[in-house]
C-alpha cells in the first residue's frame, strides 16, 4: 500500500473538558498517513484515480473547526472517519496534537495516534 501524507494542518477548534477551552478555543494540529494504490493515478497521471489531498486538508480543517467534543481521541475518530470516505483510501493514521492543552507542567506536546482502515 502506497502513503500519502500531510503533516501540520491546523485550526482553532473549541475541544476539550473544560469551560475555558470550548469558550476560548485552541489550536490544534493534524498529521495525516493515508493508505491508498497510487498505481492507477500514475499510469495515467490522472488526479481523479488517487485522493486529492488538498480536498482532504480541507475536510479535516472543518472537522476540527466544527462541533466540540471533550475528547481529543473523539476528535481523531472523526477525522479518521472523514478521510476514509474517499474512494481508494483504505486505511488513515491520524495524529491530533493538543500543544496548548491544560497542563500545569512544562510540556512540549499532548497527541493521540490511531490508525482505521475500511471494514
Amino acid at each position: 500500500m502506497d502513503r500519502v501524507a500531510l503533516r501540520g494542518l491546523k485550526a482553532r477548534g473549541n475541544h476539550g473538558v473544560f469551560p475555558r477551552e470550548r469558550a476560548e478555543g485552541q489550536t490544534f494540529i493534524v498529521d495525516l498517513v493515508l493508505g491508498l494504490d497510487t498505481r492507477p493515478a500514475a499510469a495515467d497521471d490522472d488526479l481523479t484515480k488517487t485522493v486529492h489531498y488538498g480536498v482532504v486538508a480541507e475536510e479535516v480543517v472543518d472537522v476540527v473547526r466544527g462541533e466540540p467534543v471533550d475528547l481529543i481521541e473523539t476528535l481523531a475518530e472523526r477525522i479518521a472517519q472523514q478521510c476514509l470516505k474517499h474512494e481508494g483510501v483504505e486505511e488513515v493514521e491520524v495524529v491530533v496534537h493538543k500543544p496548548d492543552a491544560p497542563i500545569t507542567v512544562p510540556f512540549d506536546d499532548v497527541t493521540i495516534t490511531i490508525i482505521r482502515s475500511r471494514v
